[in-house]
């Protein structure tokens, strides 16, 4: 593909690894070709790299599909997943999910970002529901700005949220940004 074809979020390849096109700057210099400026991130390893193309040079685009799978159960470091539509399943490395294992919980369904037959990312629905399983207790104090307290969910992870949150509530959690939003059910 031209380098002036090139936008946000196209998938290309640079020396055989998959990179995300995050930003693309385009220059007009007074004299000479115009210059495209491309702050890249590996889909492999999160990586990020900027590179500098003129016009008329070709980028290689990667071909990918996404498919939604639903998390299974985790074994060893590896997070198994069941395709939605054929059933299949296929491991999924710990290293590739990272910090958002702390929000999959069995039955998630998250879409699967694929080149060929590789999994190259995961993401996760933008907010999910998690029951809290132990939280901090708290004193009420004179303060004019609301205080947070620690609550231990139940995929283990531990997060902040208000000093009204008892265990046994069922919390939406922003999994891009790993903040509690607001309480769904309280304790019965």
């Amino acid at each position: 593909m031209d380098i002036e074809d090139v936008k946000k979020n196209v998938k290309i390849m640079i020396e055989g690894k998959p990179f995300n096109i995050d930003d693309v700057e385009f220059v007009k210099p007074g004299k000479g070709r115009a210059i495209y400026r491309l702050k890249l991130r590996n889909l492999r390893d999160g990586s990020t790299l900027e590179r500098t193309y003129h016009s008329s040079e070709k980028v290689e685009q990667v071909n990918i599909g996404t498919q939604e799978e639903q998390f299974l159960y985790k074994e060893s470091d590896n997070y198994i997943f069941m395709n939605t539509e054929s059933f299949e399943q296929q491991a999924i490395s710990g290293h590739l999910i990272g910090e958002k294992a702390a929000f999959l919980k069995e039955g998630t369904v998250v879409t699967v970002t694929m080149m060929g037959d590789e999994p190259i990312e995961v993401v996760l629905p933008t907010f999910v529901e998690l029951q809290v399983i132990g939280s901090d207790i708290t004193t009420k104090t004179a303060t004019i700005t609301p205080q947070n307290k620690a609550a231990k969910i139940e995929t283990g992870f531990t997060i902040g949220v208000p000093s009204f949150i008892k265990e046994g509530d069922v919390i939406k959690i922003d999994t891009r940004t790993g903040v509690y939003v607001e309480r769904i059910t309280g304790k019965k």
